[in-house]
């Protein structure tokens, strides 16, 4: 076995262990979610965005082609699009995020995101989310996570519609 395939191979072990062990990660055969959080535009807030690294720690390609939870309407893989006047805008992702094998995938403020429309409730910190990742060859994936801090009014904040 040469260093890089012991290297990778005690990656997956170790996220494997995290995954277990703490909120905000999950794992499924071949597929390690990391650093998962939720936000809203605050307490009365109709929308939401969730923020993660997916790793494919399987030896075969995959792709994340859905998204699903009960705390709001609609449930969707967004992405940002460079619209022609140069302003950036979200659509869904049409046909799902590739997962290279033994790569990672953010989902990051700025990027591809999971999008919540129609919240059901309001949140508060410490409240958890139950969100299932779908993909195409791991299947679902379950992951519980946490809220994280109310979106600033910065450069950096994504704006989210109310429906």
């Amino acid at each position: 076995m040469n260093f890089a395939r012991i290297i990778f191979a005690t990656c997956a072990v170790i996220w494997t262990g995290l995954a277990i062990a703490a909120p905000g990660l999950a794992h499924a055969e071949g597929i390690v979610i990391q650093d998962a959080y939720f936000v809203t535009s605050g307490v009365t807030a109709k929308s939401g965005a969730a923020f993660m690294h997916i790793v494919n720690t399987d030896g075969h390609n995959d792709r994340l082609i859905g998204v699903a939870s009960d705390v709001a309407a609609r449930v969707e893989l967004h992405g940002h699009i460079l619209a022609s006047d140069g302003v950036m805008l979200m659509r869904p992702i049409e046909g799902g995020v590739e997962l290279p094998a033994g790569q990672m995938h953010g989902l990051e403020r700025g990027g591809d995101h999971v999008m919540f429309m129609g919240l059901k409730q309001s949140f508060t910190p410490g409240d958890v989310i139950n969100l299932t990742l779908i993909f195409e060859v791991a299947g679902e994936v379950s992951v519980q996570i946490p809220l994280g801090q109310p979106e600033q009014d910065d450069a950096n904040a994504m704006e989210m519609e109310d429906d």
